[in-house]
């Protein structure tokens, strides 16, 4: 956990970085990283090292094994810690605060960022340490077009890749959408603003037609800049009284994936369905769509054609159909089911005593 990091961190000394680097790098080449390379890499006399591995073992930060040689791997834990130190070193952050969200994929963490040339006060940020892989290597491999076929793969690589990814699609659609600024990026983790307000599954909007309005701006927009978000919906958009922010990025395709249609729809009909079925606005699936696609192009900028990555990554998804299939489930043709899921979801009614509400009237 995050928290036990926390309580070692202040006392790994650089020699001990040097080792999880060690470690990180060999698991590059390794499944489990034999301590005849971690000495060749870390040049320690063998007995410094083995004192030291055995410190990072019981502090949870890397696993020892015998069978068939001794090696080792490093945990989340030491990875995160690996992050933090690049993060303080570059002072994008100055102060590490408590957890404040723990997801199927990704931890977050409460820091301080000091102004930039010491003018102005700090300012709270956040840390988002990415967990995919964590569970099963290949259910993420099934599901995630930008792991590709990799001969050797590790939690490492498919965390560490979703947040440079996340990261680089943050920059490239900030500020024209409305995100948390990204400030930073190291490893598994990434740097950036806290969003303003709260989660829209959460609350209770007083004005919520012209929310479900800024909610689709934002979409056409990310659409204009040949974005799709590819998993938009009440549990990834914040709310406040200055409007909304859309968050959680690594999954987002561009409109040259084959399956581009269904998976912009699927994220527009999540956000219908949520605001049909609490506060019993209706919308037109099809007329929403081609609200969104027309024009697009006069929105901030044209839409780009993709790099040859991403094509490469749109060619190999042509042949992943179990993982198009597990990424579409339930669409069908446009509009289809929609009805279906309103009045089942209907069923489950919201406690909105625990809701905060949001919204002035707007005229």
């Amino acid at each position: 956990m995050i928290d036990e990091v926390l309580k070692v961190f202040k006392k790994i000394d650089a020699k001990d970085f040097r080792i999880l680097t060690g470690i990180e790098t060999g698991m590059k080449h390794f499944e489990w990283v034999p301590i005849e390379e971690l000495n060749k890499y870390t040049k320690m006399p063998l007995d410094k090292l083995e004192y030291r591995l055995r410190k990072l073992v019981r502090d949870k930060l890397v696993v020892r094994t015998t069978q068939p040689y001794e090696g080792y791997q490093i945990y989340f834990e030491g990875y995160d810690a690996l992050a933090l130190n690049s993060f303080v070193k570059r002072r994008s952050i100055s102060a590490i605060g408590d957890e404040v969200g723990v997801g199927k994929e990704s931890v977050i963490l409460e820091a301080i960022r000091q102004p930039e040339l010491a003018i102005g006060k700090p300012s709270p940020v956040i840390i988002k340490f990415h967990r995919e892989g964590r569970t099963s290597f290949k259910q993420i491999k099934r599901v995630r077009d930008h792991i590709g076929e990799r001969e050797h793969f590790s939690w490492i690589y498919a965390a560490r890749l979703a947040a440079q990814r996340e990261y680089e699609i943050m920059t490239k659609v900030y500020p024209q959408v409305s995100i948390p600024k990204p400030l930073d990026q190291n490893r598994h983790a990434i740097v950036m603003e806290i969003a303003k307000g709260s989660l829209l599954s959460k609350t209770k909007l007083l004005n919520a037609e012209w929310y479900l309005d800024e909610i689709l701006r934002q979409v056409k927009i990310t659409y204009s800049l040949g974005i799709i978000h590819a998993d938009l919906s009440e549990y990834n958009i914040f709310v406040s009284e200055d409007g909304v922010q859309l968050i959680d990025w690594p999954q987002y395709i561009t409109p040259a994936h084959p399956h581009a249609d269904e998976i912009l729809e699927r994220d527009v009909s999540n956000v219908l369905v949520h605001f049909n079925r609490k506060y019993g606005i209706k919308r037109e699936l099809e007329e929403v769509i081609r609200e969104i696609k027309s024009g697009a192009s006069l929105i901030g900028a044209t839409e780009e054609e993709p790099s040859r990555d991403e094509a490469s990554r749109d060619e190999a998804s042509r042949d992943e159909a179990s993982r198009d299939e597990a990424i579409i489930e339930g669409t069908g043709k446009r509009g289809e089911g929609l009805n279906e899921r309103i009045s089942e979801e209907n069923k489950d009614k919201e406690n909105d005593n625990k809701e905060e509400a949001f919204g002035e009237e707007r005229n």
